[in-house]
């Protein structure tokens, strides 16, 4: 039994944990967990950049290539408490501002690391994390002091799409190509600067390049017709979104109807034909040319609403169903019996094509229209799959870009602005807080270190050529074009970032390496 698991009372033992815990306390504890931290935050580093490797990851005969830092570390399944809170960084980005992931996960990693080396030097914990929170305001702070307040145009938020998604992989069609769309779908979404990003869909479908890849006014998913004999595609649509069963009323309790002759079945028969028949006609009498029901369609109804010259589809996902509802103006009933036209939406078109072995349903240009949805095509599943992770990214940092109207330079110069700036305001602190703050600053140097790196070139190097050219122009990145990667101002070569990006990479990654330097004991039960 371990010294930690018992105390002594009286002289005698008195056990605190069970058998099976285990206790790690010190710099034990400390050790083990900025270990984990560094690990996870160096296994996506080298994605990094517009020059960043792709990591592919199996588990279960299942495979995802990809150099998006949520997505690779989500799919780790990483089990270490502390490592987790590198995944949470990863998470926090995303959610908050949708890119940044990689690098808010690397700082948070050499932020780890520069704390051990500060622990090494009997610097307290504490002191540490007081030091790197004054070091994150003064990096707030210099972000504020290099952003750009500009008019928020198409041309700047095709540059903002693009650098988000250069170096991902995009298959066939140009980052600069897929920027159009992005920045075509947010101002479709957007009024007076406030963008409603829910109303932009992406949906994938393999088949084809990927420069097949378009905008479409509406929404598009996967489902096909409840009858084959429906019509698979209408014109100037009138459209009912009904959470209702389309087919006959059952009980809530079980009940049984005991039938003597032909004439009492044949009158229930008839009698359920006619429930059914109803429900359709009120269809028809409301003009509706498309039913999308997330319910199951009775066969007969499917029947009768082919008959009637009415596409129906059933089973329709709830998210599917708010989506049609927004992008055509209909409202969600979940009964026929006050049905009227106020309830009824409206699209130039609903059509339904064949991709392969799939069936694809769009639902164009609504009256009311207010969604849009970006249909991905790929040669293969991994090629859409990383092209749709790709515009989800650039879609938020796009609405991140309009709603607050800054933006830095990327390629690495916002970091050596911070970097510089927070150097500078060490040398007024006094104690040993003093020797965090300059840590920091080392720390914030990882992400253009990790460009040069991954671009080929010698970090220290590259960093020295930085750094002088900071000096000199205010604004220095490495930035790739033509091939090649040069020290120069990211901005006219249209490298733009939302300020905010790194904002919430600072303040996320200074919470997590903070929380995990202050524990010194850890205990895990089983």
């Amino acid at each position: 039994m371990a010294e930690n698991q018992q105390r002594r009372m009286g002289g005698q033992p008195m056990f605190i944990l069970s058998e099976d815990s285990q206790r790690t306390r010190g710099k034990d504890a400390q050790q083990s967990n900025i270990t984990a931290g560094k690990a996870v935050a160096e296994s996506v580093r080298t994605t990094l950049g517009p020059r960043g490797m792709d990591k592919m990851l199996v588990a279960d005969g299942e495979v995802v290539i990809t150099n998006d830092g949520a997505t690779i570390l989500d799919e780790m399944e990483i089990e270490h408490p502390a490592a987790d809170m590198i995944v949470e960084v990863a998470e926090t980005q995303e959610d908050e501002v949708g890119d940044g992931t990689t690098t808010a996960s690397v700082l948070a990693g050499r932020l780890l690391a520069q704390a051990e080396d500060l622990l090494d030097q009997d610097v307290h914990p504490t002191t540490i994390v007081e030091g790197y929170h004054e070091a994150a305001r003064i990096a707030r702070e210099a972000v504020d002091d290099v952003a750009l307040d500009v008019d928020v145009d198409d041309d700047l938020l095709r540059q903002v799409a693009e650098s988000s998604m250069t170096g991902k992989g995009t298959g066939g069609i140009t980052a600069a190509d897929l920027a159009e769309t992005v920045v075509g779908a947010i101002r479709r979404v957007e009024t007076d600067g406030d963008v409603d990003r829910d109303a932009v869909h992406v949906t994938t479908q393999v088949g084809a390049s990927s420069s097949a890849t378009e905008l479409v006014e509406g929404f598009v998913f996967d489902e096909y017709p409840a009858n084959t004999q429906m019509p698979r595609s209408v014109e100037d649509a009138t459209i009912a979104v009904i959470d209702l069963e389309l087919g006959v009323r059952t009980g809530e309790i079980d009940a049984e109807y005991q039938l003597e002759t032909v004439d009492q079945l044949n009158a229930a028969m008839d009698s359920e034909e006619q429930e059914l028949r109803e429900l359709v006609d009120s269809l028809v009498a409301a003009g509706v040319d498309v039913v999308f029901s997330t319910e199951d369609i009775d066969n007969r109804v499917a029947s009768m609403l082919a008959g009637e010259g009415i596409i129906g589809y059933e089973d329709i996902d709830d998210d599917d169903a708010k989506a049609i509802a927004s992008a055509t103006g209909a409202s969600r009933v979940g009964t026929l019996e006050d049905f009227g036209e106020d309830d009824l939406g409206a699209a130039e078109g609903v059509r339904t094509d064949t991709y392969g072995d799939d069936d694809v349903t769009f639902v164009e240009g609504g009256a009311a229209a207010e969604s849009v949805t970006v249909f991905v095509r790929g040669g293969t599943a991994h090629v859409v799959d990383e092209l749709e992770r790709a515009l989800a990214d650039a879609l938020d940092v796009t609405t991140t870009a309009i709603e607050t109207g800054q933006v830095v330079g990327g390629a690495g110069a916002a970091e050596i602005a911070i970097a510089d700036h927070v150097r500078s305001e060490a040398d007024g602190i006094e104690g040993r807080k003093q020797l965090a703050v300059k840590a920091f600053a080392d720390a914030v140097d990882v992400i253009p270190r990790t460009l040069a790196e991954n671009a080929g070139w010698d970090p220290i190097d590259a960093l020295v050529d930085l750094r002088a050219a900071h000096e000199e122009s205010g604004r220095a990145g490495l930035v790739a074009h033509d091939g090649e990667s040069e020290v120069a101002d990211p901005i006219e070569y249209g490298v733009v970032d939302p300020a905010a990006v790194k904002k919430e990479a600072v303040g996320s990654a200074t919470e997590a390496a903070t929380m995990i330097v202050r524990i010194d004991d850890v205990i895990a039960a089983s």
